[in-house]
């Protein structure tokens, strides 16, 4: 008879295959101030999808501030070039990553398309409203937002350009961070907004990257894991 369906907590804790940081600590801009967002990928037993209640999707916690999929749901998201997810694979912070966990991650490339430009965009795009609503009302867009904005435009930008998906702001930490406490005049962050939005577009149309993500390979990897699932439990 199929294994009944664990606590959600308890798919996290007993079957996670990668696990790893977001958030400022990952893109390099975190301060004294800054929450430790953990994220994370859980594979569920193939078992439990044999009968009617399905394993969740998706688990929040059991962890403050943490957050896990389950990994059919994490490779639909990141095949559809969810920035979110494909950032959790690039994290450089991984805390935990098991056998399976590293073939997920030897299968980055598989995920990255120009379908990017237009999930990261519109990502920003719909940020970039909210800022505008700001000043509007209050005179002033949320700067800590601001910030990762343009974080977000540059990794874009230079994914397209490059085909690498790098979270990590580098050299550009101080200079970002000044957004952040309001030091930069909104029409200057505006215009380097504006100027990024150009260049992820002009970088979209000569891009490195396949027009599609490797979705057969990907789905390979989910069955293949599936299937082992089932054999061992």
């Amino acid at each position: 008879m199929p294994a009944e369906t664990p606590l959600p907590e308890t798919l996290v804790r007993d079957h996670t295959i990668y696990a790893c940081v977001m958030g400022s600590r990952a893109f390099g801009l975190a301060t004294e101030d800054s929450d430790t967002d953990r994220r994370g990928v859980f594979l569920a037993p193939t078992a439990l999808f044999w009968r009617f209640e399905k394993p969740p999707t998706h688990v929040e916690g059991p962890g403050e501030e943490q957050f896990g999929w389950e990994l059919e749901r994490f490779c639909e998201l990141a095949l559809r070039a969810n920035p979110n997810i494909l950032e959790c694979l690039h994290s450089p912070l991984v805390e935990y990553v098991d056998d399976t966990g590293h073939e997920l991650l030897a299968l980055r490339g598989a995920f990255l398309s120009r379908r990017a430009h237009a999930t990261f965009t519109g990502y920003a795009d719909g940020q970039r409203r909210k800022l505008d609503a700001d000043v509007r009302n209050h005179g002033a867009p949320r700067w800590k937002h601001a910030m990762h904005l343009l974080r977000l435009l540059t990794s874009v930008r230079d994914l397209l350009r490059t085909g690498v998906l790098t979270i990590g702001v580098g050299e550009a930490r101080e200079s970002l961070l000044a957004v952040r406490r309001g030091e930069v005049p909104w029409p200057q962050v505006e215009a380097r907004m504006n100027r990024l939005a150009r260049e992820a577009e002009e970088a979209a149309r000569r891009s490195p990257l396949p027009p599609e993500p490797d979705r057969r390979r990907v789905e390979d990897f989910l069955v293949r894991t599936r299937r082992a699932s089932a054999l061992r439990h």
